[in-house]
């Protein structure tokens, strides 16, 4: 898992949709600046252009929107035995650095955590998540700073389970089976954002940890809203990029056997 790991952040800093337009741009200019001007100028059209249309049409939330429609909002009622957070919406260099919880756009995981933790007293509670860094120390610095957030989430720290070695969706599945030894029958929510939901609940499939998706985190407002398009290009790139990523990421674990079907269905 360990060259899967590195080869798929590498490939993934080059393919990025924002980081790829750049890279195109780059070589364009290297390209005029050596005297190839039409390539270059070709190039660099090609940049402009992906820049204007990924940035400010519709097309990211067409990317997004099958992501979040592909598990419905959990509304179940039923007593459950624990709650898994996966850790990814967290940004613990800066919180660890500055002795306060920092959150990125994903927030809502630590709400829906702990509002679930109020609902169900006495459910099992579970923060899975390392560091996902190409070049990490080894110090799940994801789980350090989820530890120092649950009291402001009115979860008492010593309820929390913490896994803190995995650095990829599939080794969070692979590593929570290990640390919580799921039994048959027993019913576990799985709380991450609803984009990466999928890929989620494929990994943890191919686990054999059977988990109920409890999707948060939503980025479009529905089916029938994806045409408004972007007011800033940085948005647009933004949601562009995650969206791209989970597509990518769905088609590389399950043709690597990291999960249970291309695209996991409820």
């Amino acid at each position: 898992m360990d060259s899967f790991f590195t080869v798929s952040k590498v490939f993934w800093f080059l393919v990025a949709p924002s980081n790829a337009l750049v890279l195109v741009a780059v070589i364009g200019l290297l390209a005029a600046l050596a005297g190839l001007r039409r390539t270059g100028l070709g190039l660099l059209t090609v940049s402009v252009a992906g820049f204007v249309i990924v940035g400010f049409s519709p097309l990211a939330n067409y990317l997004m929107s099958p992501l979040e429609e592909r598990f419905p909002i959990y509304r179940g009622q039923e007593p459950i035995t624990g709650v898994i957070l996966l850790g990814g919406a967290e940004v613990p260099e800066v919180g660890l650095a500055r002795g306060i919880p920092a959150f990125a756009n994903a927030g809502e995981r630590a709400i829906a955590f702990g509002a679930l933790a109020r609902q169900y007293p006495n459910a099992r509670l579970a923060f899975v998540g390392g560091s996902g860094r190409l070049f990490s120390d080894g110090v799940g610095i994801e789980a350090r700073m989820m530890q120092m957030t649950m009291p402001d989430l009115g979860i008492a720290p010593e309820r929390v389970e913490y896994e803190e070695k995995s650095r990829n969706t599939a080794e969070n599945a692979a590593f929570a089976k290990e640390v919580l030894k799921p039994k048959p029958g027993e019913r576990w929510l799985l709380v991450t954002s609803a984009f990466h939901m999928p890929r989620a609940v494929g990994c943890f499939r191919k686990a054999g940890f059977d988990v109920i998706p409890y999707p948060v985190d939503f980025r479009t407002v529905g089916p029938d809203a994806l045409n408004d398009p972007f007011s800033r290009a940085a948005s647009g790139l933004d949601m562009a990029d995650i969206a791209v990523k989970e597509w990518m990421g769905l088609v590389a674990y399950y043709y690597s056997g990291q999960t249970s079907a291309l695209f996991p269905a409820p």
